[in-house]
């Protein structure tokens, strides 16, 4: 059994492993590229592996890095199952149609300044419809099912609780009389998510390969979450501030609702209870439209919350709905609020501020004191979500430089993943501990923190893959380094290429107009001469360059 690390790898975003085994190929997880430009750009590079070898993916949950290069594999030929639960199938149908559909806006804007340019239009990653078409392949499994892919090859998908039908992956191998098992975690959840189970405790595996995006961090608890969140909102509405709050449509949206909705039974002092009427008196808006379809889903999957939400919607207390809140669902609905003088909250997406409405209401909010941007996600590096957070004073939103004069907050607590605490646990909870421990989809920082914690505590070997790393999971546990990251031109670079692709064309081009117009019967001896004498100095420039280097 063989894993190359093909994403996530001393970073956040991308995720994409490809394991060998027992005669198949498949691929854990196939993500997308989130945060800088820089960093988006890799969703243009080809795949790293033959598609035409690769007989399923299995997929741990819906979140974009994770499942945002699926329709690329089908664009480029793949047909075989994507098994995942249904929960997961039923997010991607939303969640993939939506990428696409940015995919098809942004190459649309990038075409029009090269055709400006004389430059050929480029085409999308893949659109909207191809997403919807990549959704016919989707194979829906259970939670705690045990799937045979063939005799050799097992799988069985348990809840991760990070979002809506996230999933942990066990995966048995069988060769040669032996069975390997490697166990997947995706992104794990932290125990007090909203909504949502806590993550699967595993009894034993022989590698584990895991997230680590908070290694290096403590999550805040319940109550001060909740009281920090509530004493953030009053405070910006008494201000007759607005409260903005960047949120991932699928996941973060709900939880915030949830909350928004508990709220009432937390506590009974006299001052909590003037800050939640103040909160109440507010419109909350949810303005994306993907965050309602989103939404709607979650009601479709109650089955998959956990025992405390269950309990509230037969008693009638829906925790997704409550007085005040309402949904924008058009572009003019959303440029609305921004005309409005009422104080508010507005939940919004993207969660990391770098595409989507969210971008209208920081350029309408971001200059004024009396309001709050309040962050409830990670911020990925490079995006603009991670430059307030940062501190940043000053921002280029839609071309306009803004003023951030407003309250800036990060409420850590409310990210989906695991912090460091609940990482170990995670490895602690093994009955037989894993021979070998791969960490992925984190900051090098936040792994190296964490790899000596995990060795310090548990004597476990860790190991920080780099891009492109093939391990052969047995005693040796080999390495060879078989794929080389792509890496980006520099500006100055991609010029120079463009220039040599043009004078190619240009040098065609001279090529017929001389056959064409010089080299006839009525063209002068003196004509041809200088000629001659032109293409003599062109040719001496071409080979002071290529002497030169």
């Amino acid at each position: 059994m063989k894993i190359t690390f093909l994403g996530a790898t001393k970073t956040v975003t991308g995720s994409n492993f490809l394991v060998e085994g027992a005669g198949k190929k498949f691929l854990v997880d196939c993500g997308m590229y989130q945060g800088s430009s820089k960093d988006e750009q890799k969703n243009h590079d080809p795949f790293d592996f033959n598609i035409n070898e690769i007989d399923f993916v299995l997929l741990t949950h819906a979140h974009i890095d994770h499942s945002g290069r699926l329709p690329k594999l089908y664009v480029e030929g793949y047909r075989n199952p994507i098994i995942t639960t249904k929960a997961t199938r039923d997010l991607c149908s939303i969640m993939l149609p939506d990428s696409g559909h940015i995919q098809e806006q942004e190459i649309t804007w990038r075409n029009r300044k090269r055709m400006r340019e004389g430059k050929s239009p480029l085409l999308p990653i893949y659109t909207a419809e191809d997403a919807i078409k990549t959704m016919d392949i989707f194979k829906p499994v259970n939670y705690d099912e045990i799937v045979e892919i063939d005799e050799n090859i097992h799988v069985r998908f348990n809840d991760a609780g990070h979002m809506l039908g996230s999933s942990i992956i066990e995966v048995w191998v069988t060769e040669d009389g032996k069975q390997t098992k490697a166990v997947f975690t995706g992104d794990l959840g932290n125990n007090d998510i909203p909504l949502l189970s806590s993550p699967t405790m595993i009894d034993n595996a022989d590698y584990l390969v895991m997230e680590s995006t908070y290694g290096s961090r403590l999550h805040l608890r319940n109550d001060d979450k909740a009281n920090l969140f509530l004493n953030i909102v009053s405070e910006t509405l008494n201000k007759g501030g607005t409260v903005v709050i960047p949120s991932f449509a699928v996941g973060r949206t709900q939880e915030i609702l949830y909350e928004l909705n508990g709220l009432k039974d937390s506590k009974t002092d006299e001052e909590f209870k003037q800050k939640y009427q103040t909160l109440m008196k507010a419109p909350v808006y949810v303005d994306s439209p993907l965050a309602i379809s989103a939404t709607e889903i979650f009601r479709e999957n109650a089955n998959l919350f956990d025992e405390e939400t269950q309990n509230l919607i037969k008693s009638g207390d829906n925790p997704l709905e409550f007085p005040g809140l309402q949904f924008t669902r058009t572009a003019d609905e959303s440029r609305a609020l921004n005309e409005k003088k009422e104080s508010a909250i507005i939940i919004s997406a993207s969660g990391m501020c770098e595409v989507g409405r969210i971008k209208h209401h920081l350029k309408h909010h971001l200059w004024d004191p009396n309001s709050t941007v309040l962050f409830v996600g990670y911020q990925a590096p490079g995006t603009l979500g991670r430059r307030l957070v940062e501190g940043e004073k000053r921002v280029r939103i839609f071309g306009e430089e803004i003023a951030v004069n407003a309250r800036i907050e990060y409420i850590e607590g409310y990210s989906g993943h695991a912090d460091q605490e609940w990482l170990l646990n995670f490895i602690y909870s093994f009955i037989t501990k894993p021979k070998h421990i791969f960490l992925v989809h984190g900051e090098p920082e936040s792994q190296e923190v964490l790899k000596q914690k995990i060795i310090e505590t548990s004597n476990i070997p860790v190991t920080i893959p780099e891009y492109g790393q093939t391990y052969t999971l047995d005693d040796t546990l080999k390495m060879e380094q078989l794929v080389q990251e792509h890496k980006e031109e520099s500006p100055a670079r991609k010029d120079i290429l463009e220039k040599m692709r043009t004078l190619k064309e240009e040098l065609q081009d001279m090529e017929a107009i001389i056959k064409e117009e010089y080299l006839t019967q009525e063209t002068s001896d003196d004509s041809i001469s200088l000629l001659k004498l032109r293409l003599n100095e062109i040719e001496d420039q071409i080979v002071k360059i290529v002497e030169k280097h």
